[in-house]
């Protein structure tokens, strides 16, 4: 299925790992030419290599602090200064866990302005490009906490249930002008971020972080959040929902907020 990415431009925020990694190779395999915004730049060099090497026609990796709104500005300027126009936009960026009592207002702050602001302000700064081009697409990634709690995840979740709605809301405000707008809420992925936090913690039950089925198993005993599949997901898996509903192809979605969970269902 040819996905319509020939000749188009993208950004991925929090492009350097893990999902926003997998969604830059994917786009790139698909023939668009993607910008990859991150804070460490060794990171993003690495990020720009697997992405030329997926066969993106060209890649442009840019140090952008995304609590920083000024940062992100100028992010956004580099991008229009270097192509001249955008069609998709594609946000990943999410804020560190905590449980309730261990969070001061500073924590909170630093929550929304990661897991809600982020957005916000990389929109705002890509939408006259957006509404510029032949055709434009926004996918937001934001967590199926948002509908299964967990108390460790208290601002993340806020913050990303935050995201949910304003991504549901720009869908109304740009669906006028054919700019289609969803969200992927993605269930417990597999990155390699998560196997190296996690090692010693599921070793000492005798399960191995990497291991998909192991992860689910080590989930469930933990937060009692079984799947259907009997596995965690992986980072692939993400991406190719994502990249779906970024594309051309995708002409009448928009609006959702899309379960990626392996059918971890909310009760």
């Amino acid at each position: 299925m040819d996905l319509g990415y020939a000749g188009a431009t993208a950004v991925v925020t929090g492009a350097s790992k893990g999902m926003g990694l997998a969604i830059a190779e994917s786009l790139g395999a698909e023939g668009a030419s993607v910008a990859l915004m991150a804070r460490g730049r060794d990171a993003l060099e690495s990020a720009a290599r697997r992405v030329r090497d997926a066969g993106a026609p060209e890649v442009l990796p840019i140090s952008v602090d995304m609590a920083d709104a000024d940062s992100i500005a100028a992010g956004y300027a580099t991008v229009r200064d270097t192509w001249g126009g955008l069609n998709v936009l594609v946000h990943t960026v999410g804020p560190n866990a905590g449980r309730f009592e261990d969070l001061d207002d500073d924590d909170w702050h630093a929550a929304f302005d990661l897991g809600t602001m982020a957005a916000v302000r990389s929109v705002r700064a890509a939408l006259p490009m957006l509404r510029s081009a032949s055709w434009a697409r926004i996918v937001t990634l934001s967590a199926h906490s948002i509908q299964r709690q967990s108390a460790g995840l208290v601002a993340y979740t806020a913050s990303k249930a935050a995201l949910a709605s304003f991504t549901k809301n720009l869908s109304k405000t740009l669906g006028p002008e054919n700019i289609l707008v969803n969200c992927v809420c993605p269930g417990t992925i597999v990155t390699a971020s998560f196997t190296e936090i996690l090692k010693d913690v599921l070793a000492a039950e005798g399960l191995d972080s990497a291991d998909p089925a192991d992860v689910m198993t080590w989930v469930e005993r933990t937060y009692g959040h079984p799947c259907d599949l009997g596995r965690a997901g992986l980072p692939d898996e993400i991406a190719s929902a994502t990249v779906y509903l970024a594309s051309k192809r995708n002409s009448y979605v928009t609006g959702a907020t899309v379960n990626v969970d392996g059918g971890s269902d909310f009760i």
